[in-house]
């Protein structure tokens, strides 16, 4: 190439953040997956208590009248949470691409097992302590939103939408691994003030579902 060429060759510019940064691949995968093992590890515990036979106390009492929904709830959120973060590994992805629609059907259903069992714990199942009618209608809400986000996902790739696709699979996603950043909007709380009343147990919750939804957004949008 000529002196001249060089010169008259148009520098190309990468945003900071928008999709020409260069992310490496393992990190979006690897945050995701950290992110869900507080829940997996925490339903694991659940699971452990249904199956070696603890104490019935009131804290677990529901579970024990009613395993199969939180069973079902765990199982599927589990394997929502980590199966799900590899299909965020692009290369990975685009490398194996039938891993990729195998996968994808797998998680579209345990993604509504997840959805599905939490709503109908939140209906039938007693309130524990500190769970009032506000968290109760939000996550209705946001179980709602997560089956039907799932739905229109699945259906976009039927009809070979595939950004809508894109897209409602990570609000989805976001919604469905939203149990890992309510720990960390809760925990502040807990540490500097003390047990959660209702009314701020619910809107703590609710700020990690928000908080996740607002990332998704962000990069359904990103230049």
């Amino acid at each position: 190439m000529t002196e001249s060429g060089v010169r008259g060759a148009k520098p190309q510019r990468v945003r900071p953040g928008g999709r020409g940064a260069r992310v490496p691949g393992w990190m979006v995968p690897t945050g995701l997956i950290m992110l869900s093992a507080i829940p997996v590890v925490a339903g694991a515990l659940r699971l452990g208590e249904l199956a070696g036979g603890a104490a019935v106390t009131p804290a677990n009492a529901r579970f024990f009248a009613t395993p199969l929904p939180v069973v079902s709830h765990v199982i599927g959120a589990s394997l929502y949470g980590i199966v799900g973060a590899f299909q965020f590994a692009k290369r990975f992805r685009r490398r194996r691409p039938a891993w990729h629609r195998m996968t994808g059907r797998i998680l579209v259903v345990c993604g509504l097992v997840a959805a599905l069992s939490g709503l109908w714990m939140t209906v039938f199942h007693p309130r524990p302590e500190g769970d009032g009618d506000l968290l109760a209608a939000f996550r209705l809400v946001f179980g709602t939103a997560m089956a039907v986000s799932l739905v229109l996902g699945f259906a976009a790739v039927r009809r070979r939408d595939f950004r809508r696709h894109h897209d409602w699979m990570i609000r989805a996603y976001a919604i469905g691994v939203a149990a890992g950043t309510q720990a960390f909007t809760q925990l502040p709380w807990m540490l500097l003030v003390g047990p959660l009343g209702e009314t701020p147990r619910a809107l703590l919750v609710t700020a990690g579902w928000v908080i996740n939804l607002a990332v998704a957004e962000w990069i359904i949008r990103r230049p």
